[in-house]
């Protein structure tokens, strides 16, 4: 299995950027599908981003708007969102899950097929 930490979230103004950080540690971090999600409060938890487990394919949700870039450095064993130009909605604990796979270039937006999740990083964006 694998571990995730999330860091790097905190109270930012509009406009501002941010760059959330996910280490892994556990099994072979390649072997792993990453994705970031968020959770507003009283809403469901959202897919914002995903990247495959070795061919750098990526997958966003439509919302994004250019304004959120998933990374990763599998020799870091660490997965990254950056964001710019943040907005007051884009308040939410930030999550990123881990999806196991043998395939390179799987990826998914679907929240039942991360198995693992960190306990999340909160982002605060004020107008």
């Amino acid at each position: 299995q694998v571990q995730l930490v999330e860091s790097g979230g905190g109270l930012v103004q509009a406009g501002d950027s941010l760059r959330l950080s996910c280490a892994a540690s556990g099994r072979t971090f390649s072997s792993y599908a990453m994705g970031w999600f968020r959770q507003a409060p009283g809403k469901e938890r959202e897919f914002v981003a995903a990247i495959s487990a070795r061919s750098g394919r990526t997958y966003y949700a439509d919302f994004v708007e250019g304004r959120f870039t998933i990374s990763r450095d599998n020799a870091k064993s660490t997965v990254y969102l950056q964001v710019i130009s943040l907005k007051p909605e884009d308040t939410a604990v930030y999550y990123c899950a881990a999806d196991y796979t043998l395939y390179s270039d799987y990826l998914t937006p679907r929240r039942i097929d991360y198995r693992y999740w960190g306990q999340g990083t909160q982002v605060t964006v004020s107008s």
